[in-house]
């Protein structure tokens, strides 16, 4: 089996000419910082001897909860190279959250922010991690300070493609929080496809505004930056007026849709803004074609957008330029989430696993080097997320549903745990929400599904207005009946001042669901 130290990879895209600038973020008191590629290559290896020192055991879980730092993210990059197993946890998390994922993943190491070392250190401790460590956006805290004492060459620990590299605990909407297993291997395979799909340069610059906790900024963006040999441009929190006055000097920019739509609000987002960049990335939650089409108006670029999961970091892609697997064609198609990448199978299967016509909705299963090794010590919940085919080939089932046209374009329909089934009949919350988002004044909705007495279950519309219009729900049910099944259209629509959303962005439908559960209950 190939070794495979992702980060020895990673260390090999370094340009030759380690003094250049890899990295230029701000410092507290908002004064320019700039890492050079020796800079990262150096302090990588001074934590990675600190960990090194302390004689884990095989395999140590280095479990993170810090703010956005590059020092955080040289953390990563040390773990990985020490030949440990790096575990993210959202800065948002509180005390019981961080008690169920310490005590599940049982970290030899837990580096928290220094605000939260009494509580989280005290969860830590009675949990079994012999080393709590603090780490502060400011570049303080006791990790540091310990690193300073190491030196700064480290030779990388060897490890196989199926080695652990990382564990990223899923959202727990439908259930406890489930720790994705990912090996050097998935990470590898998947940053050196998206390198060639996105046509990555040494002379791209990356605007980097994403938390690192997560796939897109942790994986995708980091990853790409570095095997390419780019420079990044940190951002501690994304803000809107800065990321947009930075595109002069950059070519890259990955982020939510709810980050393009608010430089989509700003009057500095223009066409000789966006003059220099090359490419535009969007994922993590689905893109609305209204903030597709006003990219394109204001800026002349199209948004590329993507689909992945934890579980499998990037499973397709539009296009980049043309893709001669279907036929050549280079169009970036608005609500929809390009083509599944080289190496990825991926298929749409109905609820017995048989494949469904052309165009025709179904469930997403997917294949290949990039999917995760399963559920951190979960092995039922994993043998229930595979399926086999007839030539023993294992599919994860993604749990989202989806179509695929004739020229291979992927559309995402939802998540199977989203689908209402009302009187018998299957109601997928996107194809409603869609056609609400085309009403007049409305500028976002969500459609659930809560109990009913009558039809088992039934749709739920909460909708947003555009700034100064003023909607009515009635009158949105009544708009939709001309134009849906009947079966099909939510029986109360409410208008609301915001829908919950989770840190990426994504739309907290369990909230909502949970919110509605009694509303036709006697």
């Amino acid at each position: 089996m190939e070794s495979c130290n992702l980060f020895s990879a990673l260390r090999a895209a370094f340009p030759a000419d380690l003094g250049q600038t890899a990295i230029e973020a701000a410092g507290p008191d908002g004064a320019p910082l700039y890492y050079t590629w020796r800079d990262l290559d150096q302090a990588s290896a001074r934590i990675a001897n600190l960990l090194a020192a302390l004689q884990l055991p095989e395999g140590s879980r280095i479990a993170v909860q810090v703010e956005k730092s590059v020092e955080a993210m040289l953390l990563y990059l040390a773990t990985l190279r020490a030949g440990y197993v790096f575990l993210p946890l959202n800065t948002a998390y509180q005390s019981a959250e961080i008690e169920y994922f310490i005590g599940n993943a049982e970290p030899a190491v837990v580096v928290c922010t220094p605000g939260n070392f009494g509580w989280v250190s005290k969860i830590a401790f009675t949990a079994g991690s012999q080393h709590v460590f603090t780490l502060g956006d400011d570049r303080t805290g006791s990790l540091l300070e310990r690193a300073a004492h190491h030196g700064d060459e480290h030779q990388p620990l060897p490890r196989q493609a199926d080695d652990l590299a990382a564990i990223l605990y899923t959202s727990g909407t439908t259930g406890r929080s489930k720790g994705a297993m990912l090996t050097h291997g998935n990470l590898l395979s998947n940053a050196r496809v998206l390198k060639e799909y996105w046509g990555w340069r040494a002379d791209d610059v990356l605007i980097h505004a994403l938390p690192i906790f997560h796939v897109h900024g942790l994986f995708v963006a980091i990853h790409a930056a570095l095997l390419g040999g780019s420079k990044m441009l940190w951002y501690g929190k994304f803000d809107a007026r800065a990321v947009i006055a930075a595109m002069p000097r950059a070519t890259v920019f990955m982020g939510v849709p709810t980050l393009y739509v608010r430089m989509l609000g700003e009057a500095t987002l223009t066409r000789e803004a966006a003059r220099a960049m090359r490419l535009f990335i969007s994922g993590s939650a689905p893109l609305l074609i209204e903030t597709f089409r006003s990219w394109q108006e204001r800026t002349g670029h199209t948004i590329l957008e993507r689909y992945g999961m934890s579980e499998t970091i990037m499973l397709t892609s539009n296009p980049y330029t043309a893709d001669a697997r279907y036929g050549g064609q280079d169009e970036r198609r608005g609500s929809t989430v390009g083509f599944p990448l080289p190496g990825v199978g991926l298929r749409i299967v109905d609820d017995q696993g048989q494949p469904v016509a052309v165009g025709a909705i179904g469930n997403i299963q997917v294949r290949g080097p990039n999917v995760f090794h399963g559920y951190w010590r979960m092995p039922e919940k994993t043998a229930e997320e595979f399926t086999v085919d007839a030539q023993g080939h294992p599919w994860f089932k993604t749990g989202d549903v989806g179509q695929q046209d004739a020229r291979g374009y992927v559309s995402i329909v939802g998540r199977s745990k989203d689908l209402i089934i009302s009187g018998g009949y299957n109601v997928y919350p996107a194809e409603v929400e869609g056609f609400i988002n085309e009403l007049p004044g409305v500028d976002e909705s969500a459609v659930v599904g809560v109990p009913h007495p009558d039809f088992g279950e039934v749709g739920v519309a909460l909708v947003t207005a555009r700034p100064g219009a003023q909607l009515d729900g009635a009158a949105i049910i009544a708009q939709l009946k001309a134009q849906l099944a009947h079966f099909k259209v939510p029986k109360q629509c409410y208008v609301v001042a915001e829908l919950p959303r989770n840190t990426m962005g994504k739309v907290q439908k369990n909230l909502l669901r949970d919110q509605y559960k009694a509303l036709f209950q006697a």
